[in-house]
């Protein structure tokens, strides 16, 4: 029901339509025998270390374990969701050096994607390769997470993500419906101002977790979140209604962006958007007729000039 309930007012807050959907339902006998709470990530997570071999394979194990259990068993809002409308996500951990037997270095890949209002296709929003994965894991521990201070790296990057998921993904459903969730994110970063771990910081480079949300809370990056809502809700969920009229929504979003590329090209949520959306892109608009990607194509080239191939492909 979050497509319908979003449907049913665009001007209404997330949490309250949903709480207005659920109560109706409820009045209606519809969820007489299943329960209307679930906790809003469904993730799934797999910890390799292909390149360790001085350490016990039970030790990952229990990480990938713990992981999973700490971002799929804790209520990351306020907001109620059905079992089947959790938002579908995967995190990938490659560990790559093993200081000690109980610290670990690598990376963290992490995916989310959602659904197309009318339609079995899932469409991604994130897909991030940070390489500042520095963690602490005795094989024992249980992740402890702290909204209001800095426990450890591990519980606070996955605390940031499970943020950033929620953040995008309301986004894609409500205009600015992610703010709440960027700020929980971004507080989480200035809790770590003074961790030892690298990622959180300004001076740390244009592409880290510091940069992301900062960037998604700037008035700069403001098409880019418009984009995340008129891309998806005004355009992929009514594909199904009106194509025509869905790809111009999008294909009108998609240019709008270029307002932030102007200030500040190449930048790394520019990147990550495409890095998510370039296929899809394709898929959509290929069919399209040439006047609308004769329109659209030359902008997508100046914002992801890494996939300028990709676009003069469906060109002919």
């Amino acid at each position: 029901y979050r497509s319908t309930s979003l449907e049913l007012s665009e001007s209404m807050n997330c949490s309250s339509f949903r709480s207005s959907i659920a109560y109706c339902l409820i009045a209606l006998g519809i969820f007489a025998t299943r329960p209307i709470h679930a906790q809003e990530l469904n993730c799934r997570v797999q910890v390799i270390a292909p390149q360790i071999a001085n350490v016990e394979e039970a030790i990952f194990e229990s990480l990938e374990e713990s992981i999973q259990e700490f971002v799929n068993g804790r209520r990351w809002s306020n907001d109620d969701f059905l079992f089947e409308e959790r938002i579908e996500c995967n995190m990938q951990i490659t560990i790559s050096e093993a200081p000690s037997a109980t610290s670990f270095r690598g990376s963290i890949q992490v995916q989310s994607s959602r659904p197309v209002f009318n339609s079995d296709y899932n469409s991604s929003m994130l897909l991030v390769n940070d390489g500042s994965f520095e963690i602490s894991w005795d094989g024992s521990s249980t992740i402890q997470f702290s909204p209001d201070q800095y426990r450890d790296n591990l519980s606070s990057i996955l605390a940031y993500y499970a943020y950033m998921i929620l953040g995008m993904d309301y986004d894609s459903m409500v205009l600015d419906g992610g703010t709440p969730y960027y700020l929980k994110a971004q507080t989480i970063v200035a809790n770590a101002q003074n961790a030892g771990p690298s990622g959180w910081k300004a001076s740390q480079g244009q592409q880290n977790r510091y940069w992301l949300v900062e960037n998604m809370l700037s008035q700069t990056f403001r098409p880019v979140r418009n984009c995340l809502y008129y891309y998806h809700r005004m355009g992929l969920d009514r594909l199904y209604e009106d194509l025509e009229r869905g790809r111009l929504t999008m294909a009108d979003a998609l240019i709008e962006m270029r307002q932030t590329h102007r200030i500040r090209p190449s930048s790394y949520n520019l990147q990550l958007f495409f890095l998510a959306k370039s296929d899809e892109i394709l898929r959509i608009f290929g069919p399209a007729p040439d006047a609308e990607k004769t329109r659209l194509l030359p902008v997508l080239k100046q914002m992801d000039p890494g996939n300028i191939s990709k676009y003069d492909s469906i060109l002919g």
